[in-house]
């Protein structure tokens, strides 16, 4: 996982890019059209909601380098999460630390801006030229694919180069010719910065000309050690290392030996920024920058491992193959639009969670110390409230079983070393920073320990989910052991906790079920049923609860923010979150009927969007049906619970046209690490997993007219789509390798053994599949 290409990988590669570059121009551009690579589309999300970055990386990569367009003090960063938005105009450099999509930030480490000319050592106003080292740009200038990013940096005339592998991003940098040549290196800048944010930090120049360094800070995730090597690929004629620490220091301490600017080959301090200086020159400067969460020797380790000469080229062809064996596990037919928006969306998915440690296993765990990682590659960047309902289902489907056990294997060794014994809640790099509720990681473990995904000690992994969920101290999880439910007394989320809690604590029963644990499986399976704790049968809602056993008054099930009983939702959202009972959910309701209608009545509401203006996360709104955010995003296909699939295809299609484009905003929320392209993916193919845990997909109807899945097995599942078209909108009937389908899902088991999965669509007057009841999904009830 995330190791180097090897030698004859890169060979080859390079011998299929001459021999396209040599071939007749038709062929060659039927070639680039039938490559999923050439189909990525970077920019898609980098507009108003998605905080995706166009930057380059490598599947699950370490590096994550990308351009950085402005830095906001904290409060005013959210739109700025990963760094860039497409509608900015200036660029300040390019960091090497990035999140996909999240809703919260951090990063954007090591942050280097090569300049022409004279040196400014402030970024400067975006309103003022010339204040700055900031430099403006055009998005025609800009180009992004897969491994790739390119821009033109107007202010200085240079044109930058971006790829990566792994662990090191490759930076090549053409001046203009005559001008003299700077690389400027900015340690003070950050993602989510505040006055503070750096704890320590330094540089140093070694005497080969290597620039080693690392940066401490309290972020996100508090007490973040990043180190990192940068080499150039000329000598520096010259270099100044600079502290302009903004907040007066008491105490200074004693002078250091050689402590002018000129001479100083160390610099220690909370303000750092180096300027390296290079003869003018016709030849680009390449510029090779590691990572590394253990030490500086660590980092030029890395460098010397993955990119040990000075050859964009190389890497660059390197990075590429690898996005195109990764995203080659789907053959997608489809118009180019859908083409490009799903291969995107595959490429998205495929971001993290990613590598954490260094090429000799070495990583920093949630304890902050160094640990290494035996038989495994340790991940980190662990989205868990978002990405386990789809983006690491998806991946036992798309990638490697190691890949799923590699993440397995992590969280276990989190939990094993976390100073409280739990699992992961939303790490990354190895520090945990609390974000969220729930504890997901344990559906994760068990989807893949249910699927028999092997790697992982089977044992250690059930301890460490029953160690998470009987952690008192965690969540309010005394109150909810002791009444069943999380008391909304003194926890203004407590009832998306409760149900929450108990989905994840079914996944523990099944798990412990399946390991023929049947005292844990029976403790788990009771407490699976405490989603019923909180649904006020009065008025068919979940709603927070008293300590004292009462509904808290008075109740709207439209309230949501702070202290409302929810966490980025309300009771709208939340009433339909138990995908382990949602027979359960129809019993309490009074039938099938019932619930098609309050779905019917949740879509089709009129809703002022302004209600929920100062509410984080709520967007890409469909009545009270929120998809920008991830409680929502089961709910269009519980409809095939009430035995009328004809809805849940018309739902889908409503969501699919207006939610996701081909263009720079065409993600309504954030990405999450995936999870909403995950979505997307999933959906397209014509299956949703309501459930993980269950084995289950609850089919819905594909977007796309074939899709040829490459399974981790080796074999093939093809989904075919008969007369696909926006008319024919409906399934007329399902067929699996030839035989109909009489029910509205399909098992995990039946798509690895490959095969055939035939949708014909039809109009709705024709859909005989879709309007007649088929044989219901999983649920832990039976129908009353």
């Amino acid at each position: 996982m995330n190791i180097p290409i090897s030698s004859r990988r890169v060979w080859l590669c390079r011998f299929v890019l001459a021999a396209c570059a040599l071939s007749a121009a038709p062929i060659a551009q039927v070639a680039v059209a039938q490559s999923p690579v050439a189909a990525v589309d970077p920019f898609i999300g980098t507009g108003p909601e998605g905080h995706t970055f166009p930057g380059a990386t490598v599947p699950f990569g370490m590096v994550q380098l990308s351009p950085d367009t402005q830095i906001r003090p904290f409060k005013q960063s959210y739109k700025w999460a990963a760094g860039y938005r497409y509608e900015d105009t200036t660029i300040l450099g390019f960091s090497h630390t990035h999140f996909s999509g999240a809703g919260h930030s951090d990063l954007g480490d090591v942050l280097l801006q090569p300049i022409s000319g004279d040196v400014r050592l402030e970024p400067g106003e975006i309103d003022v030229p010339n204040s700055g080292y900031r430099s403006k740009f055009s998005h025609d200038t800009e180009k992004a694919s897969p491994g790739y990013y390119a821009v033109t940096l107007e202010d200085y005339g240079i044109r930058a180069e971006l790829t990566a592998t792994a662990r090191v991003g490759v930076h090549r940098y053409t001046y203009p010719a005559g001008k003299s040549q700077h690389v400027l290196l900015d340690l003070r800048s950050s993602i989510y910065n505040y006055t503070g944010k750096v704890l320590w930090s330094r540089v140093r120049v070694r005497t080969d000309g290597t620039v080693t360094g690392m940066r401490e800070t309290r972020g996100w995730a508090p007490g973040r050690q990043e180190y990192f090597a940068i080499r150039f690929s000329k000598p520096m004629s010259s270099h100044e290392l600079y502290d302009h620490e903004s907040t007066p220091v008491e105490y200074k301490g004693f002078k250091t030996p050689g402590n002018t600017p000129q001479d100083t080959q160390s610099i220690e301090g909370r303000g750092l920024i180096g300027v390296f200086d290079f003869a003018s020159s016709r030849a680009p400067l390449l510029v090779k920058v590691a990572l590394s969460s253990v030490s500086e020797d660590s980092a030029i380790a890395n460098m010397d491992a993955e990119v040990p000469a000075f050859d964009f080229e190389s890497t660059h062809t390197a990075a590429v193959a690898e996005w195109e064996k990764a995203l080659s596990a789907a053959d997608i037919t489809a118009p180019e639009p859908m083409r490009k928006s799903l291969y995107t969306a595959m490429y998205h998915s495929l971001l993290a969670p990613s590598l954490s440690m260094d090429v000799d296993g070495s990583y920093r765990g949630p304890d902050n110390q160094v640990h290494k990682a035996n038989g495994f590659h340790y991940v980190s960047s662990l989205s868990l409230w978002d990405t386990y309902r789809a983006e690491q289902p998806l991946m036992t489907l798309l990638q490697p079983e190691a890949r799923t056990s590699d993440l397995v294997n992590s969280l276990i060794a989190s939990q094993q070393q976390s100073p409280f014994g739990i699992l992961p809640v939303w790490q990354f790099q190895g520090i945990e920073t609390w974000c969220m509720i729930g504890y997901h990681a344990v559906p994760i473990i068990a989807d893949a320990y249910l699927k028999g995904i092997k790697g992982f000690d089977e044992k250690a992994a059930l301890n460490a989910m029953v160690a998470s969920a009987n952690y008192a101290p965690y969540g309010n999880l005394g109150s909810y052991m002791k009444l069943g439910y999380v008391p909304v007394d003194n926890d203004g989320e407590a009832a998306s906790k409760t149900v929450e809690y108990a989905f994840d604590d079914w996944t523990i029963a099944r798990t412990a079920g399946a390991m023929h644990r049947n005292e844990i499986a029976s403790t788990f399976n009771k407490r699976a049923a405490y989603w019923r704790n909180n649904f006020n049968t009065a008025d068919g809602f979940v709603e927070p609860r008293l300590a004292n056993g009462e509904y808290r008054k008075p109740f709207d099930p439209t309230r949501a923010g702070a202290n409302s009983g929810f966490t980025e939702g309300n009771a709208w959202q939340y009433s339909w979150y138990q995908p382990q009972d949602e027979q359960g959910l129809i019993n309490v309701l009074g039938g099938p009927t019932k619930l098609v209608a309050k779905l019917d009545d949740m879509f089709d509401q009129k809703v002022d969007p302004a209600k929920y203006a100062d509410v984080e996360d709520i967007s890409g709104m469909i009545g009270q049906y929120i998809h920008g955010n991830e409680p929502s995003h089961h709910l269009p296909y519980l409809y095939m619970y009430a035995a009328e699939p004809w809805r849940t295809q018309a739902r889908l299609k409503q969501i699919v046209d207006t939610q996701y484009k081909p263009t720079t905003d065409g993600l309504v929320g954030n990405d999450d690490l995936g999870q909403m392209s995950a979505w997307f993916v999933f959906t397209s193919l014509g299956f949703y997993p309501v459930a993980p845990g269950s084995n289950e997909y609850v089919l819905g109807r594909p977007f796309v007219d074939r899709s040829v899945l490459h399974l981790p097995n080796g074999k093939v599942l093809t989904i075919v789509a008969d007369k696909l078209s926006d008319t024919n909108a409906f399934v007329q009937s399902v067929t699996l390798d030839g035989k109909p389908l009489d029910r509205t899902f399909i098992t995990h088991e039946e798509l690895m053994r490959g095969g055939e999965l035939r949708f014909v669509m039809s109009s709705k007057d024709q859909a005989t599949w879709s309007l007649h009841p088929q044989r219901p999904p999983y649920s832990m009830s039976k129908a009353n």
